[in-house]
């Protein structure tokens, strides 16, 4: 047992401050009873924290308050998919928030999903998982479906050069070729603004 929590352990500290687990993250190395004890155990001593039940994470610490930061809400949405086996992307002003398109954090977080409707409560924020037809998530994965739902969200009027330039950055050369390609059967001008985005790439 001892062992097998070293290992859990050395793995929640290579994922790093602020990312979110469940057990199911940790099967390939002990049975759930294993796991399900040893993150108790790491509960209790203050290696990793509770955010709902079933899901963990390493909290950041504010530097210049000392206080630990609420959980990262993508972060736990992304456990819980994995927990559920279930695919997911950012919609809408979430989806321009996470690329630094808006500093505004919505009021509203919701995340298109091949899985059922269903709210989720991290902290003070609910997640919205909205169940999208089989169609509209055919394809849609990693940064090119965050930027598509971001550019839907924003409108084709609201588009400009500052929006092109942070998702030149945002994107590398891959993702860019890829978005060029797979809008392009798609709404027109987002076909044109990915173009725009993969310009400086040739």
């Amino acid at each position: 047992m001892q062992t097998m929590r070293v290992r859990i352990l050395a793995r929640i500290h290579r994922l790093g401050h602020g990312k979110v687990f469940s057990a199911k993250d940790f099967l390939d190395i002990a049975s759930r009873g294993t796991v399900d004890m040893a993150l108790s155990g790491l509960t209790r001593s203050g290696a990793i924290r509770r955010v709902r039940r079933g899901l963990y994470d390493t909290p950041k610490v504010n530097p210049a308050l000392g206080g630990e930061l609420s959980p990262d809400i993508d972060e736990a949405a992304r456990a819980i998919a994995r927990r559920q086996q279930w695919k997911i992307v950012p919609a809408g002003a979430w989806a321009a928030n996470l690329l630094g398109l808006s500093t505004q954090v919505p009021a509203k977080i919701i995340y298109l999903t091949d899985g059922p409707n269903k709210e989720v409560k991290i902290g003070r924020r609910t997640i919205h998982f909205k169940h999208a037809r089989p169609k509209a998530m055919a394809g849609l994965e990693g940064k090119f479906a965050l930027v598509v739902q971001a550019l839907r969200h924003l409108g084709k009027d609201r588009v400009g050069l500052p929006v092109i330039e942070k998702l030149q950055a945002a994107l590398s050369s891959v993702e860019k070729r890829k978005l060029v390609r797979d809008t392009r059967f798609g709404v027109e001008w987002i076909y044109e603004v990915a173009k725009k985005i993969a310009e400086q790439d040739g």
